[in-house]
């Protein structure tokens, strides 16, 4: 039997698979730092959001997967780049005046609008930091701002001053003709307004370690490179960071895939080792768009915790990276289930498959037990019918399904009770079309209720399959050669949607009685004239 160390060096979960090239880079010798480095990035232009949740967490995956198949240790860096200049003022945001008054300057001396923070950078590194902590990531925080003005820039800025031509050599052939006038990849901070300035340089001085530039009143200024005075603009910066803090790993998406060998380029030209990378394929909404923060569509993550557990978001997060995935509310209750059945799996597997189980990495190793006894698509369909209005209005059902289950020994099935009534009130019952029966149907939905009716007045507790088989053999004397029709006209009929869930279960889950009474209401009209 395999051990978790061998099983992890022959997973083809993408995690290990990223995990390995990591290790392959030390296959000579460790790392002379005495560990190896994951960064991710963040600009604090705006609040955290879905994606700077999706790279820390897939990052941390990679982590986990190496610690797993190394002993060398590891640190994972979150690097705000709060030093970059404020270009637009953020839609979501008091005091707009206040930040208009501010812009190009950087983010850490632009006021807090919400005047709580010594700055605006501040208070978004701050947001930052508790959505992190919320979702319990081990991480270290490093600001550009003290990055940068504490010093411990200063070594790369001054050999970015002595390599000036090569590095402008690689920005010089991605940029267009017009760009080239003007580009420097040092940017100045005016040393009286406070503004990034983006000016050409008149000269680079290496020996001094200065440059000299016009400001835009054609005032000429020289500045030294170290000590925060000047930043780097952003292509340069993500190089340049990677050779100052000797980064192993980072990854990025899509979009950022083009600037690869520019980044990489510059990390080796500053004397560093260019890191291994992943890029992730970017998300979509319902209607196959990139998300953007700017458009607001998709998804946030607030919204997907209204409505889901975290896990159920790692699981999503997790699932084929280099894929386009849409990511919109319709995904929710299928990567809840999915992600319960991966964890139903996990503890009758051996290493070599657990390894492979999406929950390992979610986990860190340490899967939980799932006390879902009930899927959340099936306890959506409850909803639809039981006309809770919260999870203790599910319980009633829950416990005759599942006597032995409670809110205090299921806590996992309680909070997803909770969210499925939250989720069919906002999502599912708006868009619910009842049909009244045809003629056909008709007959065969009252053999049906007749058949239930015989079942309640048994008093007998049928078993899910025994209930599934009498919902099919009706429909089979009714003539239904294909039975997804006859479901599909169940769950039109009854439930308002072309589908629905597992009818044996969802039967012994409402109750014989309670889906003869369902079937009378449906069959007398009354969903479909409401």
């Amino acid at each position: 039997m395999s051990t978790l160390r061998d099983a992890a060096m022959k997973s083809k979960a993408w995690p290990f698979e990223e995990a390995r090239r990591i290790l392959k880079r030390y296959e000579k010798k460790p790392p002379e730092k005495g560990h190896v480095l994951f960064e991710t990035g963040y600009g604090p232009s705006g609040l955290p959001h879905i994606g700077t949740f999706g790279e820390v967490a897939r990052t941390t995956m990679v982590r986990r997967a190496f610690e797993v198949i190394s002993d060398i240790p590891t640190r994972l860096i979150c690097f705000s780049d709060d030093l970059d200049g404020m270009r637009k003022v953020p839609d979501n945001v008091p005091n707009r005046d206040l930040l208009l008054a501010n812009v190009q300057k950087p983010l850490t001396s632009v006021p807090d609008p919400f005047g709580e923070f010594e700055s605006f950078g501040h208070h978004n590194n701050a947001m930052l930091r508790r959505f992190l902590d919320t979702f319990g990531f081990e991480y270290e925080f490093i600001s550009a701002t003290e990055f940068y003005g504490s010093g411990r820039f200063d070594t790369v800025l001054l050999r970015a001053a002595e390599r000036y031509d090569a590095i402008m050599g690689v920005m010089m052939a991605s940029l267009r003709e017009e760009r080239q006038q003007t580009y420097s990849c040092f940017l100045p901070i005016h040393p009286e307004t406070g503004r990034v300035l983006y000016v050409p340089m008149k000269e680079v001085n290496a020996k001094d370690g200065t440059i000299t530039f016009d400001d835009e009143t054609g005032r000429e200024w020289t500045l030294p490179v170290t000590g925060g005075r000047v930043k780097l603009q952003w292509k340069p910066d993500f190089g340049a960071r990677w050779a100052a803090l000797d980064v192993d790993f980072e990854m990025y998406g899509k979009d950022h895939s083009t600037n690869t060998p520019i980044y990489d380029s510059i990390c080796e030209i500053l004397g560093g080792r260019k890191p291994e990378h992943f890029t992730y394929e970017l998300f979509l909404d319902d209607q196959g768009q990139k998300i953007s923060k700017s458009k607001g569509n998709g998804l946030t993550i607030d919204e997907w915790l209204t409505y889901a557990a975290t896990e159920s978001l790692s699981y999503f997060m997790y699932q084929k990276p280099k894929t386009a995935k849409r990511m919109h509310f319709d995904v929710i209750p299928k990567a809840v289930d999915e992600y319960h059945q991966q964890l139903r799996a996990y503890p009758s597997q051996d290493a070599d498959a657990q390894v492979n189980n999406p929950v390992w990495h979610i986990h860190g190793g340490q899967p939980p037990v799932s006390d879902m006894v009930v899927p959340f698509s099936m306890l959506l369909n409850l909803a639809s019918v039981a006309g809770a209005t919260d999870a203790k209005g599910l319980w009633g059902f829950i416990r005759r399904y599942a006597p032995g289950a409670s809110p205090e020994t299921h806590p996992q099935l309680d909070q997803a009770a909770g969210f499925a009534v939250r989720y069919f009130t906002d999502f599912v019952a708006p868009k619910r079309v009842f049909r009244l029966p045809t003629d056909a149907e008709r007959a065969a939905l009252n053999d049906l209720r007749a058949a239930l009716a015989d079942f309640a007045a048994a008093g007998t507790v049928p078993e899910d399959e025994a209930l599934m088989s009498l919902v099919r053999d009706t429909g089979k004397a009714h003539g239904y050669e294909n039975l997804r029709d006859w479901f599909k006209a169940i769950y039109e009929v009854v439930l308002g949607s072309s589908e629905g869930p597992r009818l044996g279960s969802f039967i012994a889950l409402f109750g014989v009685a309670e889906t003869g009474a369902l079937l009378d209401r449906a069959l007398a009209g009354e969903f479909a004239s409401a």
